[in-house]
């Protein structure tokens, strides 16, 4: 197996506003004028919702219409998780607050092993989800915009099945801890004992060299070694994540056994998705020739700034009082953490570190000593759990509210059969139906000559390109591109923009009928 696995956990290029890139791009290419009640969009394979999060984020931004999502996958497993990190992004305000729901999201997106309250919540919600599969009633009343009318019977009941592991919370079924050291031992072979500068030449010969410089060193080293991407909030990770937990039939000496494990991403990293790119470009400035920020910063401003489009319908602005990733002084207490937590475990890393940044951390450490200490976030809230306790007589927490979702007027979300790509050019209500078509790198094989059978007479293709898959060389990526684009050509597209093959993540094209 490589170090991408057998299931795409998360997208390796970064987040999309699809109506941006694929509707007004598109517009402007043609001079037309798209003035379309309903967007349809199909996504394969993307692996995460990254994509549909951030057009909704900005759906506002753009003309009024009503957006129809249509996502093929190849493993019910993603389904599951879409379920999970859609409801997060949705938790209404009064059960979950910005600063944690960022939290929550980026820990069950990105960690292997989280925090004991998170792995909570998972547990909490796995019999709704078990009723959403089986009910679709209930499913319309809290997640209105899902469908999962196209979804088979036994997928359905396959989906039943994994919930119930999630509320069963069987620590002894996935010991992710040991499942990551597996993949690493079985990947590295021979190099394990050296893995650290393994780490390394794939950090500074592969991911700086391919546009992925803000992911820090530390960081990456921390990921690899251990799964644990985002550590946003201070506290303890080891407890495994079940969203990441997956089945996969093994042959031993002539028979098959199923096996639950992890079975995804050990190499790229799930900052590539969340924290390589934002709107906000203060995130990029550099001291000294080194980013004062780092992917994590990143990624927690792309979902903290995503979550209150979506809940006010108003830009995310940051400022000096902005909560998360404002100051210098976080990343390098990110950056310290993670190098205690390796050497803790006998891993060093101070022929690595750079002095001005090692003084930089001591210098601000000092500094923050003498500062008066602001009460934490958790004391704030038992504070308002003590009043509300004092009101009700009995113990209260946001949680135990009735999950009600963000209202998203005019969005549907459909889950397609797993890998039915190939069979909706036979289907007759697919065809000439989207105006965006969205493949992941993984499945750019279903783009055939037959398969333009289901765009929209003006229809925008993104296709993933294979920049950031770090075990291919240069020249098999400027392959890759090559190869997709005259597949592409064959079904009928056009360029819509040239790509360059050493610094783009995205292959765009376009089809005229």
């Amino acid at each position: 197996m490589d170090g991408f696995g057998t299931i795409t956990w998360w997208g390796f290029s970064p987040a999309l506003d699809l109506q941006e890139m694929g509707v007004n791009q598109l517009m402007n290419k043609l001079a037309i004028n798209k003035n379309k009640d309903t967007i349809r969009l199909l996504i394969i394979g993307s692996g995460d919702l990254r994509h549909v999060l951030t057009t909704l984020a900005h759906c506002y931004r753009h003309p009024q219409r009503k957006l129809h999502f249509y996502i093929v996958e190849s493993s019910l497993e993603l389904y599951a998780r879409h379920m999970l990190l859609l409801t997060v992004a949705l938790e209404a305000q009064k059960r979950m607050g910005l600063q944690e729901k960022t939290e929550l999201f980026l820990e069950l997106f990105g960690n292997i092993l989280v925090r004991k309250q998170t792995a909570d919540y998972i547990q909490k919600m796995a019999p709704d989800f078990i009723k959403m599969v089986t009910d679709f009633n209930y499913l319309e009343k809290k997640l209105p915009c899902l469908d999962l009318s196209h979804l088979k019977f036994k997928e359905r009941d396959f989906m039943e099945g994994i919930f119930k592991f999630w509320r069963k919370f069987d620590l002894k079924a996935f010991d992710a801890k040991k499942c990551w050291d597996l993949r690493l031992r079985q990947y590295l072979g021979v190099r394990y004992d050296s893995r650290l500068n393994v780490f390394d030449w794939d950090h500074s010969m592969n991911l700086i060299e391919r546009g992925g410089d803000i992911v820090n060193i530390h960081e990456y080293k921390s990921w690899r070694n251990n799964g644990v991407a985002f550590q946003v909030r201070e506290g303890t990770y080891d407890v495994p994540n079940l969203s990441l937990a997956s089945t996969r039939v093994l042959k031993h000496e002539g028979d098959r056994f199923v096996r639950l494990g992890y079975w995804g991403d050990i190499l790229v990293s799930p900052y590539i998705a969340l924290g390589t790119e934002s709107e906000e470009k203060s995130f990029f400035k550099k001291q000294n020739g080194v980013y004062a920020k780092c992917a994590q910063d990143v990624a927690e401003f792309n979902v903290m700034s995503m979550f209150h489009e979506l809940a006010t319908h108003q830009k995310y602005l940051l400022t000096t009082s902005t909560p998360g990733p404002v100051t210098d002084k976080r990343c390098a207490n990110v950056i310290e953490r993670i190098t205690e937590e390796l050497e803790a475990n006998g891993i060093y890393m101070h022929d690595h570190a750079n002095p001005e940044m090692v003084q930089k951390i001591e210098e601000e450490e000092e500094a923050d000593a003498d500062l008066p200490q602001a009460p934490s976030s958790d004391k704030i809230h038992k504070g308002d759990h003590e009043e509300q306790e004092g009101v009700t007589g009995s113990s209260f927490h946001p949680l135990d509210l009735e999950y009600e979702s963000l209202a998203l007027d005019g969005v549907t979300i459909t889950f397609l059969p797993i890998g039915s790509a190939p069979e909706l050019p036979k289907r007759g209500k697919f065809q000439k139906t989207f105006d965006v078509v969205y493949i992941a790198n993984s499945l750019v094989h279903y783009l055939t000559p037959e398969f333009n059978a289901v765009f929209a007479d003006h229809c925008t293709v993104l296709l993933e390109s294979a920049l950031f898959m770090l075990e291919l060389k240069k020249e098999q990526v400027a392959q890759f591109v090559q190869k997709v684009s005259e597949m592409a050509k064959a079904a009928g597209c056009q360029e819509l923009e040239k790509c360059d093959a050493e610094k783009d993540a995205l292959i765009k094209m376009y089809f005229q009928r």
